[in-house]
């Protein structure tokens, strides 16, 4: 028995070793293949890195010739999934990475180095030092399968069916399902798949399917089979721009959007982290000429799915950009054609303007493929939402109530409307992928720029009709040439470039012409009185009381001729929100002057105004013009706008561009004037701007909170006692006040002295309430009181809204577009 063990033993030995020989002749063998061997039945795709297709297996195999030389690797979405809400859309890029191949043995190595740290001007041994202080990334690792001299061949598949752009998470994050990639109904997508001499494009199918049978209403939507989402994802090889392109330093007074990195090489009375914008190359064919042609202009293809007469609109809005370019020197340098049919949007040489569709409106943005190591502009890309079209039609629809004779009249003001929207729209975004933030300022400064975010321009004419002629601009702002100016100027050989600059800049400021971007406007503080979006105009409150003109005069006529026949008039309500709410970002702009202050980018030396305090007596007048916005009155709908809303028919839901409601299915006109009042309250409460007021109140003689409520309480629960449907609302007022008073007092963002003069004007309204009590006769007062005495007994249940009930009536959409 022991004899047969020990034999046993030695033959599971032999039968291991055997094995292993086996497997390591099969290795040694594998390695001596050649690429041509290997790739004799595969179909070859010459190139930028060359490729080969094995029809039997489904596999790209990959050729690299050069090791550890840098190369540019992107991920984009050409074909996708049609929901706003979740975003994934068609042409939208993914992440831009600069890599190289790296052989250790039999694997092949892509690693992306570090540019986010550098030794810029050091010497090896410092370079050294900088790189090995900070990780880098391995994106992925390959195995060798064959190689002929310094090339080798490695199976690509694997890497280009991942999940790269992280569709899966995005699913998951916006709570649509457990999504996981499934190989089985992935595919390499041939058509899209292509080789030219600097860049290699490479597209596959991917499926995600659904594991747990959860999905989201979003998927839901716009899937034909919720379970199971297949999208295209394009992968992009390319070569690197030259070393040829000259970086132009960032100055905060300028507009663009920056490329920045740590210099460890830099001197210690320096700072280490550098700023340079990003931007295109261009250049003169005659540097030494005032005017002169480029050497490559820069070209936007449209999308050639775009329709007409869409098309027109946005190649015109496109062109604008010429003329500031033509005043930065250069003839015909910015230029935008239709793209070919043979071209592929997703090719990295085609800076792009996308027409995209989606299930419900969104916003647009412009994107850009950038070389991280000089912030060199490889490729613009825009993606337009096609239906944003259709609330700027929407709005003027509801603004002149067209359809008096059941058709549209010859001269369609909408579409005209619409349409001037869109050029200024296609300016906007592909200033985003030339390198400009935005501008929110301008509005102030005569439009001045296409970066800022603009509502239609509406007046009433002599006649007091609306009047939509002036809408929209038609022309480049003289903004947006300073801005071209700073950043493409080419200038003459011995030219100081730095102080060219500053005087560009400097000159822009002595003219008017400044800069205030995304983080002031957006900010819920609101600190600047002059930067916001959706506003109009040098005087907030002189534009906010011609909107409120305008708003009244649209709301007189409104009713049947507002849709066209055949409509049901259910949807007279999709037509009313934006009339009703159409002074809602022009009060959020008169917001800003309670507690505001002016400030400038200012730098040291260049005598600009840094800051300055909004003076009480303009605070004063913006405050009131806030409260008249509350006003009953002007809150309260006529009963025969009212009577026209029924209930939605069968196949028409309800939707968040809709009031919110406590009736049912019938239309709340009390919603729709809960949500108008909020917004202001929202506005003027946000605990920042209260402990500013306290502050500048010490100070500076500011409009203290305390003055500000006493005037809020004077037109609401001291203003005479209303009746009927503005009755309702006064009441309804006055309690979002309170609601706004109880959640402030015990806000922890609020200061001690914030809170204390809450507190005091919570006391002072309760003796007010308490007195009322006792000396109304009148029951339905009486219960209204008592209600508001046992409020004030708990705060904590006090929970302002904030505007979240508002439908998102933004005039392009409802979220922030970037690049």
């Amino acid at each position: 028995m022991k004899m047969l063990f020990q034999s046993l033993k030695l033959s599971k030995t032999w039968i291991v070793f055997t094995i292993h020989i086996i497997s390591c002749s099969i290795s040694m063998a594998q390695s001596g293949i050649t690429i041509a061997e290997k790739t004799k039945n595969m179909k070859p795709y010459n190139g930028f890195i060359n490729y080969y297709w094995d029809e039997s297996t489904g596999k790209i195999w990959l050729q690299i010739d050069e090791l550890d030389k840098e190369i540019l690797y992107q991920t984009s979405l050409p074909a996708g999934l049609g929901s706003n809400d979740v975003g994934l859309d068609r042409g939208v890029m993914g992440t831009t990475y600069i890599v190289k191949f790296s052989r250790t043995a039999n694997k092949v190595l892509m690693i992306e180095p570090n540019y986010a740290y550098r030794a810029v001007s050091g010497g090896e041994a410092e370079k050294r030092a900088v790189e090995q202080s900070f990780a880098q990334s391995t994106i992925w690792g390959f195995t060798v399968a064959a190689e002929t001299g310094g090339s080798v061949l490695v199976d690509a598949t694997d890497f280009i069916m991942r999940d790269a752009l992280k569709v899966s998470n995005r699913l998951r994050g916006s709570k649509q399902g457990n999504y996981n990639l499934d190989a089985g109904r992935s595919a390499i997508y041939l058509p899209r798949s292509k080789n030219f001499p600097l860049n290699t494009e490479l597209e596959t199918t991917l499926t995600f399917i659904n594991t747990d049978g959860q999905t989201g209403n979003f998927v839901n939507s716009v899937t034909p089979a919720p379970e199971a989402i297949t999208l295209r994802v394009h992968h992009s090889f390319a070569q690197l721009p030259d070393n040829n392109f000259q970086t132009r330093l960032y100055d905060a007074r300028s507009p663009y959007i920056t490329n920045s990195y740590f210099d460890y090489s830099s001197p210690v009375n320096e700072p280490i982290q550098k700023n340079t914008i990003l931007r295109h190359r261009l250049e003169k064919k005659d540097p030494s000429a005032l005017k002169s042609e480029a050497i490559k202009p820069i070209i936007y293809y449209l999308d050639n799915g775009t329709p007409e007469p869409i098309r027109s609109a946005l190649m015109e809005g496109a062109g604008w950009w010429n003329q500031a370019f033509e005043a930065a020197g250069f003839i015909n340098a910015f230029q935008v054609k239709i793209l070919p049919e043979t071209a592929d949007p997703m090719d990295l040489r085609y800076n792009m303007i996308n027409w995209v569709h989606r299930s419900t409106r969104g916003w647009s943005y412009g994107d850009a493929v950038v070389d991280p190591r000089t912030g060199e502009i490889i490729k613009g890309n825009v993606t337009l939402g096609s239906l944003r079209v259709r609330q700027d039609y929407l709005i003027a629809q509801g603004l002149l109530a067209p359809f008096e004779n059941n058709a549209l009249p010859a001269d369609d003001k909408m579409l005209k409307m619409a349409l001037q929207r869109l050029k200024q729209l296609s300016a906007h975004e592909i200033g985003h992928t030339i390198g400009l933030m935005h501008n929110y300022i301008s509005s102030s400064q005569n439009r001045a720029s296409v970066m800022d975010y603009p509502p239609p321009m509406v007046t009433l004419n002599a006649s007091n009709e609306i009047d939509l002629n002036n809408a929209y601009t038609n022309e480049i702002g003289e903004w947006d040439k300073v801005s071209i100016q700073y950043g493409y100027s080419q200038f003459p050989k011995g030219t100081n470039e730095a102080e060219a600059l500053n005087k560009i800049l400097s000159n822009a400021a002595k003219n008017g012409l400044t800069f205030i971007s995304d983080r002031d406007a957006r900010d819920p503080a609101g600190l600047h009185p002059e930067a916001h979006l959706w506003d109009n105009g040098n005087d907030p409150v002189k534009e906010l009381k011609n909107v409120m003109n305008v708003r009244s005069k649209a709301l007189s006529k409104f009713g049947l001729n507002n849709i066209p026949q055949g409509t049901p008039m259910a949807m007279l309500e999709d037509v009313l929100v934006p009339v009703y709410l159409f002074h809602r970002y022009q009060v959020e702009a008169v917001s800003k002057q309670v507690g505001g202050m002016y400030y400038s980018y200012a730098i040291k030396g260049d005598g600009q105004m840094v800051t300055r305090s909004v003076s009480k007596e303009v605070q004063l007048e913006a405050l009131k013009a806030l409260a008249d916005c509350m006003d009953p009155k002007a809150l309260t709908l006529p009963e025969s706008i009212i009577r026209l809303i029924p209930p939605r028919p069968a196949g028409y839901g309800n939707s968040k561009e809709l009031f919110t409601r406590r009736t049912g299915l019938v239309f709340d006109p009390l919603a729709a004037a809960e949500t108008a009042a909020d917004m202001p309250l929202s506005f003027l409460f946000n605990a920042s701007r209260l402990n500013r007021m306290v502050q500048y109140q010490a100070s500076n003689k500011g409009l203290g909170v305390d003055e500000m409520i006493s005037l809020l309480i004077a037109k609401t629960w001291k203003s005479p006692r209303l009746n009927g449907m503005e009755g309702l609302i006064q009441k309804q007022n006055e309690q979002l006040l309170l609601t706004y008073l109880l959640s402030a007092s015990i806000n922890d963002d609020a200061s001690f002295a914030t809170k204390a003069q809450i507190h005091k004007s919570l006391e002072d309204l309760k003796t007010y309430a308490g007195a009322q009590l006792k000396a109304t006769t009148d029951n339905t007062y009486k219960g209204y009181l008592i209600l508001t005495l046992d409020r004030m007994k708990t705060p904590e249940k006090a929970k302002p809204t904030l505007h979240p009930i508002a439908p998102p009536g933004a005039p392009i959409g409802c979220m922030m577009d970037e690049i």
